[in-house]
């Protein structure tokens, strides 16, 4: 079913090319993080942090900033994650006074403390909840109104009728993370399942799930038969991926990362994530979070990775990225992890946690 253009989404920066897509993720996709990867190539498409609705929440001011104050010249989709048809139409009607490109459901997120609120990924536990949400946003968001989801909770049981409820009521985009919710990030990515809702549905569908480089962004298209690609952790680890893509798609040599490369970008998001009144300690901290994704690519051994752990300040985070990353500055940066070097010693953590929810 799947359409041969892109009609009524904003346009790509390359016309005719496949979609990109920044993904959603928690503590991550900020103002900030949107503009530095607008600076080393941005996609055509960022989508922000979920905005938590429920009776007392208001959308938080953070993420309208990246709305409001979104200077990268790229759409920004707003993300919503609850149950609640009532407080879900009072938040749109909140956003829809802001500059966004549409509305976004989260039907995807992992992480435990999300599910047994029965948002997120728990609500692919029950199509029938999802039709009444799906009907109702649908009628409240005259513009577009997309959906990002897994292929099922702990199977794909109910994967076929949320599908056609995603047709029926006529989502503008539908962006898949080939796995299931209890999957998390454990299993490999099922790309059959994302193939298999290219079919199913009428709108677009971006494809999800360990999209590690411009090589394999182009294999996974291949393979599903998909509009474009959303990327999330690997965007974190390599920020120059969405034109890296572009390159491909265009049959162009992929832009080469150096080492010397990698540590202008640990710079530049340092100061731009950076917040007033935060002390020193807690930023750099914060910086870890980034890095054990980019110490991925650094070298095969996870040393990078090891060592600025153990930093403590900004001096001493600096001195450990001139020492592996500008020694041999020339070197390049691997464009795909690794594979023995992990990102996260645990990857069932809370969002606060993993950093990257829902990717």
């Amino acid at each position: 079913m799947q359409p041969d253009t892109h009609a009524g989404l904003p346009p790509t920066l390359v016309p005719g090319q496949p979609i990109t897509a920044l993904a959603p993720m928690q503590d991550v996709t900020d103002l900030a993080f949107m503009r530095v990867m607008a600076h080393y190539g941005a996609p055509d498409y960022f989508f922000t942090e979920f905005l938590r609705v429920h009776a007392q929440s208001r959308p938080e001011a953070h993420i309208l900033r990246s709305i409001d104050e979104n200077d990268t010249g790229r759409p920004v989709f707003a993300q919503l994650i609850g149950e609640n048809v009532t407080y879900l139409a009072r938040t749109i009607e909140v956003l829809l006074r802001h500059p966004i490109a549409g509305i976004d459901l989260n039907l995807g997120c992992p992480a435990p403390k999300v599910y047994k609120k029965n948002v997120g990924g728990g609500l692919l536990r029950e199509p029938g909840r999802i039709d009444e949400i799906l009907g109702a946003l649908r009628a409240a968001v005259p513009g577009l109104f997309t959906v990002k989801m897994r292929i099922g909770f702990a199977d794909t049981a109910h994967y076929d009728r949320i599908l056609e409820l995603v047709a029926r009521h006529k989502v503008d985009l539908l962006s898949v993370h080939g796995r299931t919710v209890k999957e998390m990030y454990r299993s490999e990515v099922h790309y059959d399942a994302i193939a298999h809702a290219v079919t199913r549905v009428r709108c677009p569908v971006l494809a999800n799930g360990e999209i590690a480089s411009a090589p394999k962004a182009a294999r996974v298209l291949a393979t599903t038969g998909a509009a474009g690609v959303m990327i999330g952790r690997h965007a974190i680890r390599n920020p120059w991926i969405f034109r890296q893509c572009r390159e491909q798609f265009a049959g162009q040599p992929v832009t080469r990362v150096t080492l010397a490369d990698v540590r202008d970008y640990v710079e530049r998001l340092f100061y731009a994530t950076r917040t007033e009144g935060v002390p020193e300690r807690a930023h750099v901290s914060k910086m870890k979070k980034y890095l054990n994704f980019v110490g991925q690519s650094v070298d095969p051994h996870g040393a990078f990775i090891i060592d600025m752990r153990r930093a403590l300040t900004a001096a001493e985070l600096f001195a450990v990225c001139d020492r592996h990353l500008l020694a041999d500055g020339q070197k390049a940066f691997s464009p795909e992890p690794y594979p023995e070097v992990i990102a996260r010693p645990n990857c069932e953590a809370a969002p606060s946690e993993t950093f990257a929810c829902d990717t």
